[in-house]
């Protein structure tokens, strides 16, 4: 069956040089077929127009790197380079995260450390529950502070190291029981090469009462150098 059809051929089509043709379906195939070799490039790929244009926002990976054209190349790059940035970021955060909550709350040098040590010593001394009160009421605290959330103060330390290298820290907070409060005070010290912290003194003034020392390191009990040991026998200066 003859069609009569406007075609619009290439220049591999025998009726190219003709506007208006009557064609046979055979002659209708060849005038297909060269059209679609036109739109093709020497590599056998769709050009790029048949896709939508790879951007740095809408680039999702699915085009083949061979495919892309230099700008779309940029673009890729410079969405996985700002990909990897984020993620780097995110690592370095978490990390610097899990730094922090190890220095200031599990490490035997951190704050919190030394204050849950010393507020366990406090509240299982009996001169302490008879001072301020029951064991079961202690409450330890920081600073005073306007803040109507008594609990959440901050508590007040100093670290240092002396000329001989050995390391100093000292706090200071409040214990408040069901009679009573006052005032802890603690300094610990770390000598070169040791691991463990040790106690100065750990002690608790009360107003009205004479401090109560759960740890001194400088006191000796004095000797009794009136009396002279001679052949078992204890003789008096």
């Amino acid at each position: 069956m003859n069609v009569k059809i406007l075609v619009l051929a290439s220049p591999r089509c025998p009726a190219f040089r003709v506007g208006l043709y009557r064609l046979t379906n055979s002659q209708c195939r060849v005038c297909r077929n060269s059209r679609a070799y036109a739109t093709q490039d020497l590599s056998g790929r769709l050009p790029t127009s048949s896709r939508k244009q790879v951007t740095v926002t809408n680039d999702d990976g699915r085009v083949h790197w061979k495919e892309l054209s230099v700008k779309e190349k940029v673009a890729r790059t410079t969405q996985q380079t700002f990909h990897f940035g984020i993620i780097l970021t995110g690592l370095v955060m978490t990390g610097g995260c899990a730094y922090f909550l190890y220095k200031e709350v599990i490490s035997t040098d951190s704050k919190t450390v030394q204050f849950n040590r010393a507020v366990d010593r406090i509240r299982s001394d009996s001169r302490v529950k008879e001072a301020l009160g029951s064991d079961h009421k202690i409450r330890a605290f920081g600073e005073p502070t306007w803040n109507r959330w008594a609990r959440a103060r901050p508590i007040a330390s100093n670290r240092y190291k002396d000329s001989q290298g050995t390391e100093h820290f000292t706090m200071h907070f409040n214990a408040e029981g069901s009679s009573r409060r006052g005032i802890v005070n603690l300094h610990t010290f770390k000598a070169p090469g040791k691991a463990e912290w040790d106690y100065k003194y750990l002690a608790l003034d009360v107003k009205g009462q004479p401090r109560i020392y759960l740890e001194n390191s400088d006191f000796t009990p004095r000797k009794d150098t009136s009396r002279v040991n001679f052949l078992g026998m204890q003789l008096r200066k």
